[in-house]
C-alpha cells in the first residue's frame, strides 16, 4: 500500500508515557535499573519503598535519579501546551533488489553485514526484508522523521541545568513521537498488527511485528542517506533542516525507515571492505572519499 505525505502534532502530554526513561537517565550518567522510579506511583511510601529496595551505598545515587526525574517530570508539564512534537511519514510502494531498495521508483542504496556475530548467521541487509523486484509484487516501507518545536531547544538558555534537563528530554520527546507514529501505523494506518494489544512495557521492549530503524543506527549507518529520505518525505514539512552534512536541525529529530517483514529484526552492519565502499559509492552516485567519513566506523582498518 502507499499513502500521501502525513503530518501529525502532538501535545507533550500525548507522548509522556511514550518515553524511554532509561536513555533518558543514561544520557545523565545512570545506568538502567535507576530508571525504574518513572514506574513508581508518586505516592511518598512507594517513592519510599523503591529508594529502600536498593543497597544502602547505591541509595544516595537512587536518590539523585527520584529527584532528577521529579524535576524532568514537572519540565514536562510546565512546557506542555507551550510546545508541540511533529511526526512526517509515508508508507511507499517498494521492492528490493540486491542490496538496494526501490522506493517509489527511487533508488534507495543500503549495505550488508561482513561479519558474523555466530558462524550460522547470515549476511544480513536491510533489503532482505522486502520482497524482491523479481517477484513482480509490490511491497511497501515506511518512511518518518519526528521533531520538537525548535523554541523548546533555546529554551533556559540562560541556565545550564535547565537547559540540559530540557534537551535531554527533547530527544527523548522526538523518540517517543516516533515510537507512536509507528504504533498507529502498524495498527492503523498500514494495519498489518491490527489486532496487537502490548502493555508500554513490552512496547518499549519492541515486542511487536516489525522494525523501525534510524538513520545513522547500526543497520542504517550513513548520515547522508538522509538526503534520500528527505526527497520523498519532504522533512521541511515539519520544520527539519539537513546541515550540508545530513545532520538534522533541531538536533532532537529522528528519521528513518519502517519494515513490516515477520522476520525483519535489528541488526548492525558492522565492518565493511574496500569493495563494498566502492560498490556502494558506485549505487550512490557519489565519490567514495566522501562516503568514508561518514562511514569512518565502519571501514576495516
Amino acid at each position: 500500500m502507499k499513502t500521501d505525505i502525513t503530518t501529525v502534532r502532538y501535545d507533550i502530554h500525548d507522548l509522556a508515557e511514550y518515553i524511554n526513561w532509561i536513555y533518558f537517565f543514561h544520557a545523565w550518567g545512570f545506568q538502567p535499573r535507576y530508571a525504574a522510579i518513572a514506574d513508581i506511583h508518586g505516592c511518598d511510601a512507594c517513592r519510599a519503598g523503591w529508594l529502600a529496595s536498593f543497597p544502602e551505598a547505591e541509595r544516595a545515587k537512587a536518590a539523585e535519579a527520584m529527584q532528577l526525574h521529579k524535576e524532568a517530570v514537572r519540565m514536562l508539564n510546565k512546557i506542555d501546551g507551550k510546545y508541540k512534537v511533529y511526526a512526517i511519514y509515508r508508507l511507499m510502494e517498494a521492492n528490493a533488489e540486491g542490496d538496494n531498495l526501490w522506493l517509489e521508483g527511487t533508488l534507495f542504496p543500503l549495505l550488508r553485514q561482513q561479519t558474523r556475530v555466530r558462524p550460522d548467521d547470515p549476511f544480513l541487509c536491510l533489503s532482505d526484508f522486502v520482497r524482491p523486484l523479481s517477484s513482480g509484487i509490490k511491497d511497501t516501507v515506511g518512511g518518518f522523521a519526528t521533531t520538537i518545536d525548535p523554541a523548546m531547544e533555546e529554551e533556559f538558555s540562560h541556565d545550564d541545568y535547565q537547559s540540559l534537563l530540557i534537551k535531554t528530554l527533547g530527544e527523548r520527546l522526538a523518540e517517543a513521537a516516533a515510537e507512536k507514529i509507528h504504533e498507529t501505523l502498524r495498527k492503523e494506518v498500514w494495519g498489518y498488527a491490527k489486532d496487537e494489544k502490548l502493555t508500554m512495557k513490552q512496547l518499549l521492549n519492541e515486542d511487536y511485528q516489525g522494525i523501525r530503524p534510524a538513520v545513522g543506527y547500526p543497520s542504517l549507518p550513513d548520515i547522508s542517506v538522509s538526503f534520500l529520505l528527505d526527497k520523498l518525505i519532504d522533512m521541511k514539512r515539519i520544520g527539519i533542516h539537513l546541515t550540508e552534512n545530513g545532520m538534522m536541525q533541531p538536533h532532537a529529530s529522528v528519521c528513518g525507515l519502517m519494515f513490516a517483514h515477520p522476520a525483519s529484526r535489528y541488526f548492525s552492519v558492522g565492518k565493511i571492505d574496500e569493495e563494498q565502499l566502492m560498490d556502494y559509492a558506485s549505487r550512490r552516485n557519489i565519490d567514495a572519499d566522501v562516503l568514508r567519513k561518514y562511514l569512518a566506523a565502519n571501514l576495516q582498518p
